[in-house]
């Protein structure tokens, strides 16, 4: 037989990022410059599993359709490229623009025992980086552990300076600043309780209110706290609380510049790609909000708005009531779909979707996706269901993304209808709407 065309593999998902061949794991350097968004990510350009870590590379005008390009930063001085971020230095505060331009600077750690934290910078869009001071640390490693690292930079408006974290060892999180970007001093230290790797750190408006913000800082398991930031130190308010309930999600990491909206995108770590030329895939872009609850202050993710340019055929259906054992009528067939479900549950029932070989079970108290059961909590009477199913993977979001979670599996077709059904009780439906998608792969299977 001859083989699959690019990007349309057996188990290549049709809507998550992979990267063309070859080892993918955490995002790195997520920047938003002129009308692109660029997200690099570990990468290994020589084989399917974890080694040579580099910092490959992908573009998108609307973090739905990627195009890759070539590795962007690669390993030197017999050390590898190690997980960073990178910003657009508007005003050239580095000085590494070139005639007034805006560079972007991305911080990485190399990772050569003991690590130290590292600058490159491009300016010709990100296609070209070059190492700052031949690769040498700007932040030297700090004795607390021989392999601290994954700088996270940004800008902080209020105190005018660049901010930099590293993860420095178990629990703990230090903080720099910088005026220009290349010199770096001391500023704080947090610890936090089982804080792993990662570090991101982000303002959001508690309920959509800019008078009123919380920072948020979380770690690679997405344990976050809420808390206050002034440029120096980070107060916890409360925490550490779960963002995501999955059994595939680490090493989150949201864009720079982009204005207003907080976008995260994760690793979707330890997923099955038998027999592939990749492996790995990321979750989906989704936007963060802040909001209030009756347990207090909890971070919301949803599904940007841009994956509505993906919708090809839609099957709505509104207000039915299912008795026990009932199914809802549909007439849907694919394997690529965006399900939004609105229902109330009775006393002791289940509503269950089902697809490939996988079945999500919801009651009025919790549900259970792969094998996960988490607690849910009512929403004025509803509960809201939105389910984001590709070939390898399942994202579920409850009550607006009150809850996620992020999950891999391996489909037991090639495509499935989705059957929705009550058990033990009845469901009043006020409405389930099932988008068919086409594949983002669609305009972007080239490689430059």
């Amino acid at each position: 037989m001859p083989p699959e065309p690019p990007y349309n593999e057996k188990y290549r998902p049709q809507f998550h990022f992979t990267a063309h061949k070859n080892w993918l794991s955490d995002p790195n350097g997520c920047v938003f410059y002129q009308g692109e968004y660029h997200l690099f990510f570990q990468h290994n350009p020589f084989g399917r599993e974890w080694g040579n870590m580099t910092w490959g590379h992908a573009v998108s005008p609307d973090l739905v359709h990627w195009q890759e390009l070539p590795p962007a930063i690669r390993p030197y001085d017999g050390g590898m490229i190690y997980s960073g971020s990178a910003v657009v230095d508007s005003d050239n505060t580095s000085g590494l623009g070139k005639e007034n331009t805006s560079p972007l600077i991305a911080a990485f750690t190399h990772a050569k025992k003991p690590f130290g934290q590292a600058l490159a910078f491009s300016n010709d869009r990100g296609r070209a980086w070059q190492l700052y001071d031949n690769g040498k640390p700007v932040v030297p490693n700090q004795g607390l552990d021989a392999e601290e690292h994954d700088p996270k930079i940004f800008w902080h408006p209020p105190s005018r300076q660049w901010v930099m974290l590293i993860w420095v060892r178990m629990n703990q999180v230090r903080f720099f600043t910088s005026n220009n970007l290349r010199e770096w001093k001391y500023a704080s230290d947090f610890s936090g309780e089982g804080f792993y790797e990662c570090p991101n750190l982000f303002e959001l408006p508690v309920d959509d209110n800019n008078q009123n913000t919380r920072w948020i800082l979380h770690d690679a398991f997405f344990k976050y706290w809420i808390g206050l930031f002034d440029g120096v130190s980070f107060t916890p308010e409360s925490g550490p609380l779960q963002g995501d309930y999955g059994a595939n999600f680490y090493a989150a990491q949201t864009w720079n510049n982009t204005g207003n909206r907080i976008i995260q995108i994760s690793w979707m770590d330890k997923g099955q790609y038998p027999d592939m030329p990749f492996n790995q895939q990321m979750t989906f872009p989704c936007e963060l909000s802040l909001r209030s609850t009756t347990c207090g202050l909890k971070l919301f993710r949803r599904p940007v708005r841009e994956i509505e340019c993906l919708y090809r055929e839609e099957c709505i259906i509104k207000n039915q009531e299912l008795l026990a054992g009932q199914d809802l009528s549909l007439t849907t067939f694919g394997e690529l779909f965006d399900i939004k479900a609105e229902i109330e549950i009775s006393q002791d029932a289940t509503f269950n979707h089902y697809f490939y070989d996988q079945v999500i079970a919801c009651t009025k108290a919790q549900i259970q996706c792969l094998g996960i059961t988490v607690p849910v909590r009512k929403s004025d009477g509803l509960i809201k269901l939105r389910l984001l199913v590709d070939r390898t993977s399942v994202e579920l979001f409850v009550n607006d993304g009150e809850v996620s979670m992020s999950s891999c599996f391996l489909p037991c077709q090639k495509e499935t209808d989705i059957k929705c059904q009550a058990k033990n009780g009845g469901v009043l439906v006020h409405s389930v709407s099932i988008y068919n998608l086409r594949s983002a792969w669609d305009r972007s299977q080239g490689i430059e």
